[in-house]
């Protein structure tokens, strides 16, 4: 399971180094493509072929489908961290996630998030009252 926050930074080159707790589980390849809310999605390379798999079933006779498909696999980029646990975040996905040298990190559970710092507390400061009053309503049975 991948938790937790983390702050990383970006360097000239455009590579983020990964916590190191989260290393040995990446360290077979990973997969970076763009998620929801402008934020990067890292997935261990088995976890997004389970994903990809599921994806690829659905009926590409439905528009919504094409195009979510197209979207997500045209912006996925198949990486390995280095020694460091580095690993190069490409132009068009630094620019789709706005990343600047400040970064967050995220666990959530099954892939991690990276997030460009400021747009991270920007959408903390607009959901956390949310979660704070979060009701059953959201997940029914869990509390």
């Amino acid at each position: 399971m991948f938790l937790g926050t983390h702050n990383p930074r970006l360097d000239d080159k455009g590579r983020i180094t990964l916590p190191a707790k989260f290393r040995d589980a990446l360290a077979g390849g990973l997969m970076v493509t763009k998620g929801q809310d402008h934020c990067l999605y890292v997935f261990p390379r088995a976890e997004f072929e389970q994903m990809a798999r599921k994806v690829a079933e659905a009926p590409f006779t439905n528009e919504a489908v094409r195009a979510y498909q197209r979207y997500l696999f045209a912006g996925t980029d198949e990486q390995r961290p280095d020694g460091q646990g580095r690993v190069l975040i490409a132009p068009e996905l630094r620019r789709y996630a706005g990343l600047t040298k400040e970064c967050v990190v995220i666990g959530a559970i099954t892939r991690l998030e990276i997030w460009d710092a400021t747009a991270w507390q920007r959408y903390m400061d607009e959901h956390e009252q949310r979660y704070a009053e979060a009701r059953e309503e959201v997940f029914p049975g869990l509390f």
